[in-house]
């Protein structure tokens, strides 16, 4: 009888425990039935560790920010850097209040800082012209070499990326604009099909220079090893100081190999005469600045195509590289 008395209160305590669970499981429902008819999950995101708004949908907006940032806004954008990217909290807000993604993206990449991707046409290491593709880039140096254009053996192509835009222009454009008829010999000095001039006769370049280092010429303008050496090289310590030899706007700073210069300067002053300052360690200027005779504008060293610490110096007229001894050392 005690087994079965036993039994029984079993049975009823399951019975009782099996009504008091559905009775919690129904108000669990009703409370998230009335709860999704008054709320609704939303994400909270902030920026910085600030709030900056709701999103209802985290992954179509996370994925417009990555669009936008491999892609940017068209043109020749290549990508655009973003300093943060946005966190994202679930919560559950009143349905009435509003979501602001487009804010929110706003504000997310109005900081970046996007990086335009293009091709500069370059003549003797100096940008020229600018492209948005390499085939444009490539058609443009065909072309000129199609024509025969005197500058054909100095043409590079360039794939640059930057800040800034540049005015980009059309393959047409820049065949006319690049293009130069070949140098026949002048009475006063003769041009070279490479580009310089041969003769022991100087032209007037309307400025006066200064030396840019102290040192011994250790390689002179002219032949050299079955080539052209368009300036003189000039031995001197790594780090002595490179000043320029007059006055001027710097129109090339370049880094890297550079065509065999290493880090080098170009710069112009006015009457079409330029100056190239090669082989650099450091470079103390920027494209644009005016620079002052006697400025220090780089340091002495052995980068690109060179076998020891020295300046290649190159002077330039309208293109056609003279010889510096004519004028310094």
């Amino acid at each position: 009888m005690f087994q079965i008395s036993t039994i029984k209160k079993t049975i009823v305590h399951i019975r009782t425990w099996t009504k008091f669970s559905i009775l919690i499981i129904l108000a669990a429902f009703l409370m998230i039935g009335a709860i999704s008819y008054i709320y609704k999950p939303i994400y909270s995101v902030s920026l910085h560790g600030e709030f900056i708004g709701y999103s209802e949908n985290k992954s179509k907006l996370q994925q417009r920010i990555n669009e936008y940032i491999e892609k940017g806004n068209g043109g020749n954008i290549a990508f655009v850097e973003v300093n943060e990217l946005p966190e994202y909290k679930l919560c559950f807000l009143k349905k009435e209040v509003p979501t602001n993604d487009e804010e929110i993206f706003n504000k997310i990449v109005e900081k970046g800082q996007a990086y335009y991707k293009y091709y500069a046409i370059c003549i003797s290491n100096e940008e020229k012209a600018y492209v948005s593709t390499f085939e444009q880039a490539e058609q443009v140096v065909n072309e000129l070499k199609n024509k025969d254009s005197n500058n054909k053996n100095e043409l590079s192509i360039i794939e640059k990326y930057e800040t800034e835009a540049k005015e980009l222009a059309t393959v047409e454009k820049c065949v006319a604009d690049l293009y130069e008829k070949k140098v026949v010999v002048q009475s006063s000095y003769t041009i070279a099909a490479t580009g310089m001039n041969t003769s022991s006769k100087k032209i007037d370049l309307g400025i006066s220079l200064i030396r840019p280092v102290s040192g011994t010429v250790t390689s002179r303008f002219g032949a050299r090893w079955g080539r052209s050496h368009k300036g003189i090289d000039i031995g001197a310590p790594k780090g002595t100081a490179i000043k320029a030899a007059a006055a001027g706007t710097v129109t090339l700073v370049q880094y890297g190999y550079g065509g065999g210069y290493g880090n080098h300067v170009i710069i112009s002053h006015g009457n079409g005469v330029e100056t190239l300052y090669g082989h650099c360690t450091t470079l103390n200027v920027k494209v644009g600045q005016k620079v002052s005779q006697g400025q220090v504008i780089a340091t002495v060293g052995s980068t690109g195509n060179s076998t020891g610490n020295h300046l290649h110096l190159e002077i330039r007229v309208n293109g056609v590289a003279q010889n510096p001894q004519n004028y310094l050392y």
